[in-house]
């Protein structure tokens, strides 16, 4: 074999080996003020991330909330927008409605990708939630295609008046797209007077034929009544790298507010993402 047939031959099996490895890029698309936690909001059901993480939360808090969300990465030119809307004030049943616009890949090959989201949560009793999550992917560019229908399920308890625990399962529908694999996660959170911990430790076991792990820790502390201060740490077992984050934002008395976020991935492609989120609250 000559040389230049074997070249590209290498270069196929290196792109096809690339493009069989799950995304992370569109398991990555929260809030500001989950991206400053690190990643872990599953359990706490403090905003309409809820509709990305475990739907049961959305039923946690009587309350109407809007929240619009921009993040881009300064050092691997990647980005999106996503507006959210929860409503768990007008009756017992929570509904959440999701949609983002991601975009992925860099300089000229660019993925666009539209995720669509609906959901509910509901309380079974005062210590149990439920909820479930139909979401739509359409996806295309640079040869990744995708226009898919999945669903997502969430479990949540109240061990106590401070203390929440859960579990949700992602993306259990089949559809054949690796940014559609199925993963499950398990989340616990602490909130009593100013702070808030969390934690969040997620399972797939699709990546590579084996179990992958990824953790994420963070707390808030709320200064003032209407500063939150962030921090968080995540390990991503998807890329197998560590990333910092940390975030501030400002709460009225309604809960309205705006949040700003910063994550600083240490070894991979060494991304720096900033986070704006803008929220709107009625109680």
């Amino acid at each position: 074999m000559s040389l230049r047939p074997a070249v590209l031959l290498f270069a196929v099996c290196v792109s096809t080996a690339a493009l069989a490895q799950p995304h992370e890029d569109l398991r990555d698309v929260m809030t500001a003020r989950a991206y400053a936690m690190g990643g872990a909001f599953r359990a706490l059901g403090l905003g309409t991330e809820a509709v990305l993480g475990n739907p049961a939360a959305m039923a946690m808090y009587p309350a109407y909330r809007i929240e619009s969300t921009g993040a881009w990465d300064t050092r691997i030119k990647e980005g999106m927008l996503g507006v959210s809307i929860i409503d768990a004030a007008t009756s017992k049943l929570a509904m959440g409605v999701d949609y983002h616009w991601v975009s992925l890949g860099r300089g000229g090959a660019r993925t666009s990708a539209h995720l669509s989201s609906l959901g509910v949560g509901f309380p079974l009793t005062p210590g149990i939630l439920i909820g479930g999550v139909a979401r739509y992917l359409r996806m295309s560019g640079m040869g990744r295609y995708a226009n898919s229908v999945t669903v997502d399920t969430g479990l949540l308890f109240r061990l106590s008046d401070s203390m929440t625990a859960g579990l949700s399962g992602h993306n259990l529908i089949n559809t054949d797209n690796v940014e559609l694999s199925r993963y499950y996660s398990g989340h616990i959170g602490y909130s009593s007077g100013a702070l808030t911990l969390a934690g969040d430790v997620r399972a797939d076991f699709e990546t590579e034929d084996k179990t992958t792990m990824t953790y994420s820790g963070g707390l808030e502390y709320l200064a003032g009544m209407q500063l939150p201060l962030r921090m968080g740490y995540m390990y991503d077992g998807v890329t197998r790298t560590s990333k910092l984050s940390g975030g501030l934002g400002f709460m009225s008395e309604t809960g309205s507010g705006l949040d700003l976020a910063y994550r600083h991935e240490l070894g991979g492609l060494k991304s720096r993402m900033l986070a704006l989120t803008l929220r709107m609250q009625m109680n």
